[in-house]
């Protein structure tokens, strides 16, 4: 039986043991073989950053998707990455085609985005998908708030920043809790799901707070339209300084505090 001896050797040691044994003699004679192995380079270090498996998307407006029967859960996801505010990411406009919003919204900030149904939704920026539901769970005759956005995508972006689009028409095929998606890949497509009376697109930021099912705060913290307006215009405004402010005065509620 052959003994296999697996030694760690620098660069200069490898090359001469390389140049001084006879490894290919010792495997043909009849007595049992010993074969020495690098096993890489001393410095090698392991890798530690994590990224979950991307889906093919494409940015560009294609054939609807087909939406799955059942809606999707986040389960845990690895810790967000710590938002660096000097750090520039890259921010895209969510919708592809015409919209208009206000910088204006009811009873908490956030961005209703007019738009046809069936323009194309993206990601505005590089994360992993948290939660992605393809049913509209939302009765009349029973409003509960965590329905009311319909079909949603709710994003957590490199930055450490919640981004939600709700009221979908149907979600994309591949996206789901725990997917990894790049700017400007698309997530799903404008339509007026949930408690909704037109094509639109509901747009909050909030901090990740309790990641899933806090739909209170994921619904929206701050105001959109100041970083619309700058990504619509090809710009890099980021809403980090602002989301972590709010979470440093506010605290991440545990509870809504109105439907």
């Amino acid at each position: 039986m052959a003994a296999v001896i697996c030694a760690r050797l620098s660069g200069q040691l490898r090359r001469q043991v390389s140049l001084r044994v006879g490894v290919a003699g010792w495997l043909t004679t009849a007595a049992a073989a010993t074969v020495l192995t690098g096993c890489g380079p001393v410095d090698d270090a392991p890798r530690v950053a994590w990224s979950p498996p991307s889906p093919s998307l494409s940015a560009t407006p294609g054939p609807s998707p087909s939406p799955s029967p059942a809606a999707s859960v986040s389960p845990s996801v690895p810790a967000s990455p710590s938002p660096t505010p000097s750090r520039v990411f890259r921010y895209v406009f969510p919708i592809v085609g015409k919209t208009s919003y206000a910088h204006t919204h009811h009873d908490y900030p956030a961005s209703d985005m007019m738009a046809a149904c069936g323009l194309p939704v993206r990601a505005v920026t590089s994360g992993v998908i948290l939660e992605a539901r393809r049913v509209d769970q939302f009765d009349k005759a029973n409003p509960r708030g965590e329905d009311k956005g319909g079909m949603f995508v709710s994003l957590l972006g490199d930055d450490g920043v919640r981004y939600y689009g709700s009221h979908l028409s149907a979600v994309q095929t591949g996206i789901q809790a725990g997917v990894r998606v790049a700017a400007g890949d698309r997530i799903g497509l404008v339509g007026t799901t949930g408690n909704s009376g037109a094509c639109h697109l509901h747009f909050g930021i909030s901090p990740p707070c309790l990641r899933t099912g806090d739909w209170w705060t994921r619904r929206g913290a701050v105001y959109p339209w100041p970083y619309l307006d700058s990504w619509r215009a090809g710009g890099t405004k980021s809403p980090v300084s602002e989301v972590t402010a709010w979470q440093r005065a506010k605290g991440c509620p545990t509870a809504p505090t109105s439907g």
